[in-house]
């Protein structure tokens, strides 16, 4: 059934016609074999974001979503976005960002409009509608993949359950599972490579501390009795050698989009509940922990994007092993059984007279949002899939790419997330209970994907783009699997399609100049840092440029700074402590100036700021509780050349600050 904006057409007779809300008819989407220009597979971000481009580019294009839900993670409950740093993010992803913040202002989106990164998932629901409509993409909901037929080296075309036949000159596989990818017979993998496989580190068995048991508790059913049997969940393998390889996966969840309203939905037991699941939980709290049990990250309205956190919270961990190659059938009950584990896991907490009176109360002060996710309960649609199989191409991305010891030349996007995995197997350590796979650790600035690792060897398929299971090792992925990365990549995934289209070539033999030409023209940020002709930044961590007054301290804390970190005053030594940026202007003229820095609750908001220009000072007032990891504008400037303070500066001051002041850089573009 094909999709339009805010409302599904149940496909009758093969007359029909649909029209999109944009206004664009679209005959004969019901008939028994539909073509278009370019056939995606999956209604992820990802999906939206290569269909949207492919429209964009004059190209037909259409949706096939083998489940009921559009947008994935993004109207998943996924609200805290994980962005990294956000000026990495450009292209259709940097407009979706902007998009939700126009739909939280009540405005139009702008190339200029400010991003926004927290969102409730009906907004997000709604920031799609509108780039589907406007585009005109149907979206066929329901239509599972049953057969792929090829010619050779070429998808020809794709069937699916509902009887359709869909037929492209190029597809996209923007699923989260890649079964297209699969049918199609293109290499993949799942589970963890060894280290020494592409020469990483962190790869394969991991057992460290994040997320881990602090306190002593016992795996066997009759506590101190290893005959009596382990409790479920837990593995009976010993625990395999650091680095070494398995076919484990990180765990799965839901993002629950949780409120404190009066009218919130309360946690109710669900139908299969068994206490025996959570008697680790019970017996961790008897030990002393007092929490946390999952997270309240604020998105907006009063809500949450409530994820795992802890050594028992709501990552079903050993529960997914067989979900990435499973059929629907089966992966429907894996849904089904995450669903009601961690349903039980809140009324477990909420409800069991073993949880200490203060954590029962307040888990029972949270619920479920009843604006969201209406047709069911207010529970989730989309089951957090952080990884299946991965596509194994000419280039694979390695712990090597995220850490910087090299860059692919192909570059088609950016990534800049922490290397993530979810723990991936509960063990007995010692006759203790721990948990094993939980790896988090960050790379030191935005780094390039590789198109090699979006297209499938040659020699195995043609016509077919993978900008969601892409080739990548385990922990390398863990970086990569980031929403805005997602819709990167499929927005290059359909310019690559696009351009394969015109020249009629193989996915394999698209320039790739051409193909950066034409992603840096539709907004695409390739390469970091990311640079427009003839700007000047001034970065705080470059000596030449920067003088400071007073102590400065630098941070990484909080993400979104330009360059490898930012620096502050520690709230402290006010009026005393002052930063400047001087830039080495090469040809006097009008240079707009910005400046940048990271947000937090715990910053200024009255940050004075000093643009000398050519022996004149303005002075602006910013506020850094909000618009951080972007350029905020101070105004055109006019300059003269050479490097001068009086000439061409931007200070930063402290005097009577509200709180912690940053420095990050300073950027001069001419007009």
């Amino acid at each position: 059934m094909p999709y339009t904006r805010r409302h599904v057409l149940r496909l009758g007779a093969a007359t029909l016609t649909v029209t999109t809300a944009s206004g664009l008819a679209v005959p004969a989407l019901a008939a028994t074999v539909v073509t278009a220009d370019l056939v995606v597979y999956g209604a992820t971000s990802a999906g939206i974001a290569a269909a949207v481009t492919a429209r964009r580019l004059g190209r037909t294009a259409l949706i096939v979503e083998p489940g009921t839900h559009v947008g994935g993670l993004s109207t998943g409950g996924l609200g805290m976005t994980d962005s990294g740093v956000t000026a990495a993010i450009g292209g259709l992803a940097a407009e979706f960002y902007r998009r939700v913040y126009a739909k939280y202002q009540g405005t139009s989106v702008t190339a200029t409009s400010p991003t926004r990164f927290t969102f409730e998932p009906h907004v997000a629901a709604a920031v799609f509608d509108d780039l589907l409509a406007e585009a005109g993409v149907p979206v066929y909901l329901g239509a599972q993949l049953t057969a792929v037929t090829r010619a050779g080296t070429r998808i020809t075309e794709l069937a699916c359950d509902n009887g359709q036949v869909f037929r492209a000159p190029m597809y996209v596989d923007a699923t989260y599972e890649g079964d297209l990818m699969a049918a199609a017979g293109v290499a993949w993998t799942v589970g963890r490579e060894a280290n020494s496989v592409y020469g990483e580190t962190i790869d394969g068995v991991q057992l460290r501390g994040g997320h881990q048991y602090n306190r002593f508790v016992d795996p066997y059913v009759t506590a101190g009795s290893p005959a009596s049997g382990l409790l479920p969940g837990i593995s009976a393998a010993p625990l395999a050698p650091a680095g070494s390889g398995d076919d484990r996966i990180q765990a799965y969840n839901f993002r629950m989009c949780l409120t404190q309203a009066a009218d919130r939905v309360p946690f109710a037991r669900p139908s299969g509940y068994d206490p025996v699941r959570y008697e680790p939980l019970a017996r961790y709290v008897q030990a002393g922990y007092t929490g946390p049990f999952f997270t309240t990250h604020a998105v907006g309205g009063g809500k949450t994007d409530s994820n795992n956190d802890g050594a028992f919270s709501t990552d079903f961990i050993g529960a997914n092993y067989a979900y990435p190659t499973a059929s629907y059938a089966a992966r429907g009950g894996m849904v089904a059984d995450h669903r009601t584990y961690q349903q039980g896991l809140m009324w477990f907490l909420a409800n069991d007279p073993r949880v200490p009176a203060s954590i029962r109360a307040a888990t029972a002060s949270w619920g479920l949002a009843a604006d969201e996710f209406t047709g069911n309960g207010g529970w989730p649609t989309q089951l957090y899939v952080r990884e299946a199989r991965r596509m194994v191409s000419a280039y694979v991305m390695t712990e090597a790419d995220c850490r910087g010891g090299r860059a692919a030349a192909d570059s088609v996007g950016l990534a800049s997330y922490t290397m993530d995995s979810h723990n991936c197997q509960r063990v007995v350590v010692s006759g203790a209970l721990k948990n094993e796979g939980d790896v988090q650790i960050g790379v030191p600035q935005p780094y390039p994907i590789s198109y090699r690792a979006i297209v499938p060897a040659a020699s195995q398929c043609e016509n077919l783009l993978v900008p969601v299971c892409l080739s990548a090792s385990h922990i390398a992925y863990g970086s990569i699997r980031m929403e805005p990365v997602f819709m990167i990549l499929g927005q290059s995934a359909a310019t690559a399609a696009h351009l394969a289209i015109t020249a009629g070539s193989a996915v394999q033999q698209v320039p790739v100049a051409m193909l950066q030409a034409r992603l840096r023209a539709d907004g695409q940020l390739l390469t970091w840092p990311p640079t427009a002709s003839g700007e000047i930044i001034v970065d705080s961590s470059t000596s030449a440029g920067v003088t400071r007054a007073g102590v400065w301290l630098k941070s990484t804390s909080i993400s979104g700074y330009w360059g490898p970190d930012y620096e502050h005053d520690d709230n402290a030594n006010k009026g005393v402590n002052r930063l400047r940026f001087t830039p080495a202007i090469p040809t006097a003229g009008a240079y707009q100036v910005f400046l940048r820095w990271t947000s937090h609750a715990n910053r200024a908001s009255n940050v004075p700021v000093d643009v000398c220009a050519g022996g004149t000072v303005t002075t602006r007032t910013v506020d850094q509780r909000g618009g951080g990891g972007q350029w905020v504008s101070l105004g055109t400037f006019t300059l003269p050349a050479g490097s001068s303070p009086s000439g061409a500066s931007v200070l930063i001051r402290t005097e009577s600050t509200d709180g912690y002041v940053v420095a990050d850089a300073a950027r001069f573009l001419p007009v």
